[in-house]
């Protein structure tokens, strides 16, 4: 029997790869300084929670069957009354995921679901926050392989975003343009 941890791939490719490309790239003194993915938050509002309890009940299932980790629905904060919503209302779900589960999630995103985005030609490089996070938006959950499409009543979309320990977003940039996220002028630069 073999003792071997398993180790998802882009772990692997961080350790191995990233590390040495961020540290020639920036000149850290120590392979601590370097950027690292610290977690991926999966949010997805629900619109129509408020007269069908169902869709939120439909949007937890979905994440949690993408992300490979269970859901928890997010509650409304305050009252709107034009809207009719009451504090503590469920109004979408969220999942976070970190470790192994976060570069599995990330390895599939990048191999197989991006890909299939109608005219797919790259992420949006503009879209970091200033402290080297990243949020990509997804117009249709069913770009993941692991939906049925026959089974899903309403299409949706959702924001991913990519939290790391960069101080910038050109730190950022590199650290996810290294881990394989196909940004839009990543491949100018390659040609």
């Amino acid at each position: 029997m073999s003792t071997t941890k398993y180790s998802p791939r882009l772990a692997d490719k961080y350790k191995k790869e990233v590390v040495p490309a961020l540290m020639k790239r920036f000149s850290y003194s120590t392979v601590m300084q370097c950027p690292r993915l610290e977690k991926i938050c999966i949010n997805r509002g629900v619109n129509g929670a408020v007269s069908d309890k169902k869709l939120v009940d439909v949007a937890i299932e979905e994440l949690t069957t993408i992300s490979g980790q269970k859901a928890i629905p997010t509650m409304s904060k305050k009252d709107i009354s034009n809207f009719k919503l009451r504090k503590n209302m469920p109004i979408g779900a969220r999942v976070t995921l970190r470790g192994t589960k976060m570069y599995e999630f990330l390895d599939r995103l990048i191999a197989t679901s991006l890909p299939r985005v109608r005219d797919f030609k790259g992420i949006n490089e503009k879209a970091f926050d200033g402290r080297g996070n990243y949020t990509l938006g997804v117009t249709e959950q069913i770009i993941f392989p692991e939906i049925d499409i026959d089974k899903v009543s309403k299409i949706t979309g959702m924001d991913i975003t990519f939290v790391t320990t960069a101080q910038t977003n050109e730190e950022a940039y590199e650290l996810l343009k290294e881990l394989g996220m196909p940004f839009k002028g990543a491949k100018k630069e390659q040609a």
